[in-house]
């Protein structure tokens, strides 16, 4: 995907008009103009054989801040997205829109307790820089520190923690007028910089509370059209041609998109590549546009 084409009427400051859609995917956002509303679900085991000898690997020179699991998913999710381009796609103001930058999105808790304030963390992928995993290794490393050894917040928080200061009424209109920007993309880049909902894909890392779930809903504020599920680790039967079979570690990945921004051949064949990568994490170690055979 080019990053810098010249900007031409009906594009956004964040993204590309898709003026070369076929008039269904023109069409649907009118007749089914709300994101939660198209919700399409999907659910891939994953074989963490393959990621776990990798992320021991990386791990093999003892770094500070160590490789895990959730940066070889993230590096995974991104480079797919990156090779997939239709995925980083987004639909407003009843358009289909092509994002310009790449973002992977999550929550940090400060502490494991019930009280524990949460940061909203918006990692943005360079396509020219280092490779994916390194990427996001580097960049996790440097958040999670600042959230949890020097106390900082995000922009997005701080923002909610000021309208909602606000009387009942008027936090209503002046929610009403940000729906109002968002619609024609018009909500200042000061608000969206740090909003995952404004991101290319929101992954909530769920198996790092012990926790079961396949699904998170998408929202109609802001763009994000893909929303990452991962499950706890455990121990699932994987079968041979001969009727046998081994207990492998593995998770549940469950992936939420708006099915506006594709077809289903499309997302099936995003999911064949994404699991390709975590079978082959060393892709991960190349530059992310390396294109990849699936």
């Amino acid at each position: 995907m080019e990053t810098n084409r010249k900007r031409r009427r009906g594009d956004r400051k964040d993204a590309y008009l898709l003026r070369d859609l076929d008039a269904m995917h023109k069409f649907i956002p009118y007749l089914l103009p709300n994101r939660c509303d198209n919700e399409a679900v999907m659910s891939e085991l994953i074989d963490l054989t393959a990621v776990n000898e990798y992320v021991a690997k990386k791990n093999a020179s003892n770094p500070a801040f160590r490789y895990t699991l959730f940066h070889v998913l993230c590096a995974a999710i991104a480079k797919t997205v990156t090779l997939r381009p239709r995925l980083n796609c987004f639909v407003a103001g009843h358009r289909v829109y092509e994002r310009k930058a790449l973002s992977v999105s999550f929550v940090v808790k400060k502490r494991f307790e019930d009280n524990s304030y949460e940061a909203l963390a918006i990692v943005d992928i360079d396509r020219q820089g280092q490779p994916p995993v390194d990427q996001i290794h580097d960049k996790v490393e440097k958040f999670v520190t600042s959230v949890r050894k020097h106390d900082k917040t995000d922009g997005t928080t701080d923002a909610m923690e000021t309208l909602t200061k606000m009387p009942r009424f008027l936090l209503r209109i002046v929610v009403g007028i940000l729906m109002w920007l968002d619609y024609h993309g018009w909500v200042p880049t000061w608000l969206t910089k740090d909003d995952p909902y404004n991101s290319s894909v929101f992954i909530s890392n769920l198996g790092s509370i012990k926790m079961h779930a396949s699904y998170h809903h998408l929202t109609n504020w802001g763009t994000n059209s893909l929303f990452a599920i991962i499950d706890e680790k455990h121990l699932h039967p994987f079968f041979n041609a001969d009727g046998s079979y081994e207990m492998r570690e593995a998770l549940r990945l469950g992936l939420t998109v708006d099915e506006r921004i594709a077809d289903g051949v499309y997302f099936a064949k995003s999911v064949t590549l994404l699991k390709k990568l975590l079978s082959e994490p060393e892709l991960l170690d190349l530059p992310i546009q390396t294109p990849v055979e699936f």
